[in-house]
């Protein structure tokens, strides 16, 4: 478990550093004048190109076995693009800046994961990804604090903290000089091809794929909730809205372990629905703070609930659908598998983005309804996926 703790270490060092930015972003861009339609196209995109360079890594680090060289480069790339953001002036200069932060991402999740899934055995995996994603959202956790702190309590401006983020991401390079990579890590080929995988992996990457245009940014999750919180200043709901965020990390961070070990006790599958589900159960809370409780002062109370389901909903999914990409699939199609999954899942976050930063435009409550009847879609189908195997 030593390379688990060493790359969830830089993991979270990583988040604390994006954390400082991601919750602060989408309002950053509306300040540049954009607005909910170019801030789903700014996430979207990025999460995209994230994806894309996911295959491209992991066939790099097939071919030159330099699994860990890749990883590191990914961390210190996404730490010092985020200087860029110091400067931008504009809505679209950061539509190239976020996108450019997330090549860094891409390039070191596939060899990172690779890594993780071979440094235990196969029975380990979903605990193995947990206490990974536990350290990752830790990381989040501590960062959202300091964004509340430092945008909110002592009215830093926005500048400053993205200096601030870009100098702490720096440091996530120093635990990867101890990672080790195993001697059994020999990953076939990535490229993104349904002929090659498993039936059942096959069905799964596809619902995983449709639920995938659903989940859409936690930002427009943000943004709701400081848009539902009436009766209050902008300054003091949205100081509401990041203590709720932060209640989400709290709850990711905790339940990350609990939940990878659940995945290997009642089954993947099982527990991807009831992740889906919940995810469903939280765009309809928004929903109906939006529409059926609009005339009334948010609940602050409702809202730190909504988010505290969202983590929960987080802890479900982020171990578990890698985790069962992986169980679903040999050793020498595991990095295909993997790298469809993740290419298909990150290019749907283009649509996404777009189809929630439209809805947003028009009506910010309809963002969340389409989110809870595609997410709802996707689980019936799991489920029935569930019943055939």
């Amino acid at each position: 478990m030593t390379n688990i703790i060493l790359l969830g270490i830089a993991s979270l060092l990583t988040d604390f550093s994006s954390e400082m930015v991601l919750p602060i972003l989408p309002f950053f861009i509306q300040s540049l004048g954009g607005t909910g339609l170019a801030i789903g196209l700014i996430f979207g995109i990025g999460d995209a190109v994230a994806a894309l360079l996911r295959v491209g890594s992991g066939y790099l680090a097939d071919r030159t076995k330099r699994y860990k060289g890749i990883v590191l480069f990914g961390y210190a790339f996404s730490s010092v693009v985020k200087f860029a953001y110091v400067s931008a002036v504009s809505w679209t200069q950061v539509a190239w800046v976020r996108p450019a932060e997330r090549i860094g991402k891409g390039l070191r999740d596939a060899p990172r994961d690779a890594i993780v899934s071979e440094s235990v055995d196969a029975s380990q995996r979903g605990r193995a990804f947990g206490v990974q994603r536990a350290m990752d959202s830790a990381g989040a956790l501590l960062g959202s604090v300091a964004i509340l702190v430092l945008f909110v309590g002592l009215a830093i401006p926005f500048r400053t903290i993205f200096l601030l983020s870009a100098l702490t991401g720096l440091l996530a390079v120093v635990p990867l000089v101890f990672v080790r990579v195993p001697d059994t890590l020999r990953l076939a080929r990535r490229e993104v091809s349904f002929s090659k995988l498993t039936p059942k992996a096959r069905r799964f990457i596809a619902i995983a794929t449709l639920f995938a245009l659903a989940n859409f940014s936690v930002v427009f999750f943000i943004m709701m909730g400081q848009a539902s919180l009436n009766g209050y200043s902008a300054q003091t709901a949205l100081a509401m809205t990041l203590v709720a965020y932060i209640v989400f990390n709290f709850v990711d961070a905790v339940l990350s372990t609990p939940a990878g070990m659940l995945s290997d006790h009642i089954g993947r599958r099982r527990t991807i629905v009831i992740g889906y589900l919940m995810f469903s159960v939280v765009c309809l809370g928004f929903w109906a703070k939006a529409v059926v409780f609009k005339t009334q002062p948010g609940s602050f109370v409702v809202l730190i609930a909504l988010f505290a389901l969202y983590g929960v909903f987080k802890a479900f999914i982020d171990a578990s659908q890698r985790a069962f990409v992986s169980d679903l699939s040999p050793d020498e199609v595991r990095g295909t598998a993997l790298g469809t999954f993740e290419t298909l899942t990150g290019l749907a976050a283009i649509p996404a983005g777009l189809m929630a930063g439209w809805l947003w435009n028009i009506n910010n409550a309809y963002s969340f309804f389409y989110g809870a009847v595609v997410s709802s879609v996707a689980a019936a189908l799991l489920m029935i996926a569930l019943r055939r195997r």
